[in-house]
């Protein structure tokens, strides 16, 4: 077993002593996700959801990490890593799940000012005034979108591997999406034996096994009947946005770390420019050996950047 597929395993655990898990409501979906039943209302679709998210407290005062994890992501993702700062920084930690994902609820709306708004609507409803901000991916968009609209709530921010560009060239999503609305498990049966057909399933367009495993954690059962906790109808049809970044005039002045692997190809030199015209203060750094999934190819650095970001 991979690394990475080794990382999603633990992280699907967390301790009691130290996580508290706050589950939101969600709909199961089945085949193609299905909307939550006031997806129609256009008034709610405006409106902030409430995020599900785990906190791993610290001892320590510190400003608190908050982690937002990438697209078919969850907030478990992170989970090992959040102990792992939490013991050596005292930090209390939070891994939340963006709408759409986890266990929040369902939307028909997936765009980045939506996301954002949910994020602030949680740091409100925790009284966090201020907070470290990390995201990977689908959730560095977030958060670079957080710091740019509410500087105020960002101390520090790290954006990991992606930047302020289109996306859309580097991905395969939209055939992913494709294959996983085409899955087809039938009920009743163990879940050893549906992930196996499932993943056989997957296998003819998604190549790379640590991909396969990746998507397959989105896979539950309910009643005995096996579908996808994403919301796949939400995510195809907010594709475009998700891939792009919302257009910024100002700045984002505080203390910036873009943390990209040396394999991957989401921060390019093309991207500086960008990158130091919307955040004067980054720093762009590579951790050698590592795709795009940093934390789970190289955890132990992943951590020590993160940490050495926070002293400076």
């Amino acid at each position: 077993m991979s690394s990475f597929c080794r990382l999603l395993t633990r992280g699907m655990f967390c301790g009691q002593s130290s996580c508290l898990s706050y589950t939101g409501h969600r709909n199961f979906s089945t085949g193609a996700s299905r909307l939550d039943s006031t997806a129609n209302d256009s008034t709610q679709a405006a409106s902030p959801v409430n995020l599900t998210y785990d906190v791993f407290d610290g001892k320590g005062d510190g400003t608190p990490l908050v982690f937002l994890h990438g697209l078919f992501g969850s907030k478990s993702n992170f989970h090992s890593i959040a102990k792992s700062l939490v013991q050596r920084t005292g930090r209390k930690v939070l891994t939340v799940d963006a709408r759409n994902h986890g266990k929040s609820p369902h939307s028909p709306v997936l765009t980045y000012e939506a996301m954002t708004s949910d994020l602030t609507h949680l740091l409100a409803q925790l009284h966090i005034g201020k907070c470290v901000l990390i995201g990977h991916s689908m959730g560095g968009k977030v958060a670079m979108t957080t710091a740019l609209s509410q500087p105020g709530l960002v101390e520090r921010l790290v954006v990991v591997d992606i930047s302020p560009s289109q996306t859309s060239v580097h991905t395969h999503f939209p055939a992913y999406i494709q294959a996983m609305k085409e899955l087809k498990v039938i009920s009743n049966i163990p879940r050893s034996t549906a992930r196996r057909l499932a993943e056989d399933q997957l296998r003819k367009i998604v190549k790379e096994h640590s991909v396969r495993q990746f998507l397959l954690t989105n896979l539950e059962e309910q009643n005995g009947h096996y579908g996808w906790r994403v919301n796949l109808e939400s995510i195809s049809n907010h594709l475009n946005d998700i891939m792009a970044f919302p257009e910024f005039e100002n700045t984002y002045d505080g203390p910036t770390l873009f943390l990209g692997g040396s394999s991957s190809v989401y921060i390019s030199s093309e991207d500086y420019p960008e990158i130091q015209r919307l955040f004067p203060y980054a720093d762009i750094q590579y951790i050698p050996d590592a795709t795009h999934w940093i934390h789970a190819d190289k955890p132990l650095d992943f951590i020590s950047s993160i940490i050495t970001f926070l002293q400076s």
